[in-house]
């Protein structure tokens, strides 16, 4: 096998201006070329100064398609700093023998920690009675609508991954039953398994969207699973905004339909429906669930490793399976 350069790599960057954190900790090992301060057009500046890059750091879920993929023909690995892995174009990673990993378990606990947040801040009205007290309205006692407790609830977790399981274990305390629906039963798991989420949603008080997104679970929730789930019935989606047919959401949630909903994403982001806005029913979240220090901390640390194994032709982790 062909021995890697001891001189210092070339990594290009592919991230939006303000996500910075992992430039530093990089700049110690690698030479790093950005896409985001390019004068010219993306296409132009990978084909006149990346032609010779064969490492990607992927940042901010920009698109990496299989246009900005040719114009990198030495390109051997995209290394994602993200769990998912969607806005890169696998077949044509696929097609050329590109290696992809991803960030792993690095968010997890923090966004489980904020499914959790965002169910309760839905059931108690927690932004809604901020915002009463921030008024001035809170002039006596009692005059506010009440909300409904989350110890007990029927709970379904669709996508029983690592972060669906962190889910669950943090639900457990609350006395919370807990079912799921995943691609499989997953053995040993004390948990109920339902096949499909229109039986999973019949049975539960909550749904909480924990699956990756492709093109099978594009729009997994629709509104027959919402109408199935009842008007007493919330979503909580901290997976990725395709998972749910945002229009038909909208409407179920303006019809009464269901009770509430608490979103961290949303199906075109940064874009959200201005109709949710004065919805007391809802809560929202900037695709922030995994944005905090620790969390930043274990991506650059997973990114790193990934960058150095590579040059030193060392096994990968968290690699995602392209076959």
């Amino acid at each position: 096998m062909e021995e890697k350069s001891s001189v210092s790599p070339m990594v290009l960057v592919h991230r939006p201006p303000a996500i910075d954190f992992i430039d530093e900790p990089l700049s110690h090992s690698f030479t790093l070329l950005y896409t985001h301060t390019s004068p010219v057009p993306i296409p132009h500046f990978l084909s006149s100064h990346a032609a010779s890059v064969r490492a990607v750091v992927s940042v901010g879920r920009l698109p990496m398609t299989a246009e900005f993929i040719s114009n990198l023909p030495s390109l051997e690995i995209v290394v994602c700093a993200s769990v998912g892995f969607d806005h890169v174009d696998l077949d044509e990673c696929k097609r050329r023998r590109i290696a992809v990993t991803n960030a792993g378990n690095a968010y997890g606990e923090d966004v489980a920690d904020l499914a959790v947040g965002l169910l309760i801040g839905v059931l108690r009205r927690v932004p809604a009675l901020d915002r009463y007290i921030r008024s001035g309205q809170y002039t006596r006692l009692w005059d506010y609508p009440f909300g409904f407790k989350l110890s007990k609830k029927k709970v379904g977790i669709v996508g029983l991954g690592s972060i669906g399981s962190l889910v669950a274990k943090r639900l457990e305390p609350f006395g919370c039953i807990i079912s799921y629906n995943s691609r499989s039963l997953k053995p040993g798991v004390p948990y109920l398994y339902h096949t499909d989420i229109l039986s999973l949603a019949a049975d539960n008080d909550v749904l909480i969207l924990c699956c990756s997104l492709t093109d099978e679970t594009q729009h997994i929730v629709n509104r027959e699973v919402m109408e199935t789930l009842g008007k007493y019935g919330v979503i909580i989606n901290i997976g990725r905004g395709g998972l749910m047919d945002e229009k038909e959401m909208v409407k179920c949630l303006m019809e009464g339909m269901i009770w509430g909903v608490g979103l961290d994403v949303f199906e075109n982001e940064p874009e959200v429906p201005e109709e949710l806005f004065s919805l007391e029913n809802v809560v929202l979240s900037p695709h922030s669930a995994g944005m905090t220090l620790g969390s930043l901390g274990n991506v650059t640390e997973f990114v790193l490793t990934n960058l150095k194994a590579f040059f030193s032709d060392q096994p990968l982790i968290f690699p995602v399976q392209l076959d």
